[in-house]
């Protein structure tokens, strides 16, 4: 029975995970940190980063920071909001780390990513398009 309760209490924690990814991606504009998530779950900002890390395989403040970017990246494509509009709507409170984070995540800053991309997704449909334009860190795409 003991191997059936520690199963139970992997779901378990498995599903506190999901929950935290899920609020992320509601509330990615709002101000999240580690620590408020982690209250919100009930655990240690410690154990939530471990876990969340073991689970999806990037850390929480990662994982919100791309999801940020990703919708950055959307907003910046239909090109009617200024880069700096962009950064508030979507949860940044500082245009250099915006600019920042954009740049890591994407390759070029916002505003070249705004001139050089609007309209790059138009006729695609909305779920394709999602996952053709998703950010993807430099270290992902290294070979060897």
């Amino acid at each position: 029975m003991g191997q059936e309760d520690a199963q139970a209490q992997r779901l378990r924690a498995i599903t506190v995970i999901r929950r935290v990814r899920d609020r992320i991606d509601r509330e990615y504009a709002e101000p999240l940190d580690v620590e408020a998530l982690a209250r919100g779950a009930h655990l240690s900002a410690g154990h939530l980063s471990r876990e969340f890390r073991r689970v999806y395989g990037e850390s929480p403040y990662a994982y919100l920071m791309t999801r940020r970017i990703e919708r950055a990246m959307t907003l910046l494509r239909r090109g009617d909001l200024s880069v700096t509009e962009v950064c508030f709507a979507v949860g940044f409170s500082s245009l250099g780390t915006f600019s920042t984070r954009f740049t890591e995540l994407v390759g070029v800053a916002p505003s070249a990513y705004r001139r050089d991309h609007s309209r790059a997704a138009a006729g695609i449909p909305p779920c394709l398009a999602k996952h053709v334009t998703r950010p993807v860190r430099s270290r992902e795409t290294r070979t060897g």
